[in-house]
């Protein structure tokens, strides 16, 4: 599968604190960080190695093929350094549209997820 993008950026929790939201995103209702466009759909978790890996199925179901891989590293006592990767199945797609998807996964990633720990 081509890889059309990968971001890493510190988030401020332990790894085991952000793969248990990455894995229940609804985990807590107060703090919800998964919010979907319309268009969008949840994503099926595909794999996990707790607490440093998950896999999950595409967010958009026009694009089935796309996988979003994140990979968690950091101590129980640090902060995690979280880097996500998407990837896709040829043909790989135009690049406006993968622009288009690498921002809405920066924006769940990196903004939506990382505000709900507070930063």
């Amino acid at each position: 599968m081509p890889e059309i993008a990968r971001r890493w950026r510190s988030q401020p929790p332990p790894p085991h604190i952000v793969y248990q939201a990455l894995i229940d995103p609804d985990r807590d209702p107060r703090r919800p960080w998964l919010i979907l466009h319309e268009g969008e759909q949840r994503p099926e978790i595909i794999e996990t190695v707790e607490p440093h890996l998950v896999v999950w199925a595409s967010i958009w179901p026009w694009r089935r093929d796309a996988r979003l891989r994140f990979e968690l590293s950091g101590s129980r006592r640090s902060d995690t350094t979280l880097c996500w990767t998407l990837t896709v199945d040829d043909p790989v797609p135009d690049g406006e549209t993968i622009i288009r998807m690498r921002k809405r996964v920066n924006e769940l990633i990196n903004a939506n997820l990382r505000f709900t720990f507070g930063q």
